[in-house]
């Protein structure tokens, strides 16, 4: 079985690409920093970086709502593969594909800071939706 769970943050905003043809799919690629549980005596490093991408629906959601601080938990599936560089050398690479991202916190205990502040964290309402049972 190919499965991870992942909690972290994002270390800078996605970079998100769309697929050529007729229907053109999000290809979102962003890292996250995961903290390590334990610490080795005289190591620095206490988080791991792990490469992440999301298609589909996936992708635009995380183009939409995630950026850098974000805290995410996320599941997904490790995936290897290698390529050939320009300078002839074989590269090897590991992501994790996600197969479903939520976030971890919310917007008030965030990093992540908001433009809009006079909404306390919540979208506008378009006039144009129509009658809400709510307003």
């Amino acid at each position: 079985m190919n499965k991870v769970q992942l909690l972290g943050r994002l270390i800078r905003d996605p970079e998100v690409r769309y697929s050529q043809g007729n229907e053109p799919m999000a290809i979102a690629r962003y890292i996250i920093a995961v903290d390590r549980r334990f610490r080795r005596e005289g190591d620095e490093q206490t988080a791991d970086f792990i490469p992440c991408v999301a298609f589909g629906r996936l992708g635009e959601f995380a183009e939409k709502y995630l950026k850098k601080g974000t805290k995410i938990a996320l599941s997904g599936r490790i995936q290897t593969g290698s390529y050939t560089n320009k300078e002839g050398q074989k590269v090897y690479t590991t992501e994790v594909v996600v197969e479903e991202q939520e976030f971890a916190e919310s917007k008030i205990n965030s990093n992540v800071t908001n433009t809009d502040s006079s909404n306390e964290g919540f979208e506008s309402i378009p006039d144009d939706v129509g009658n809400l049972p709510f307003q």
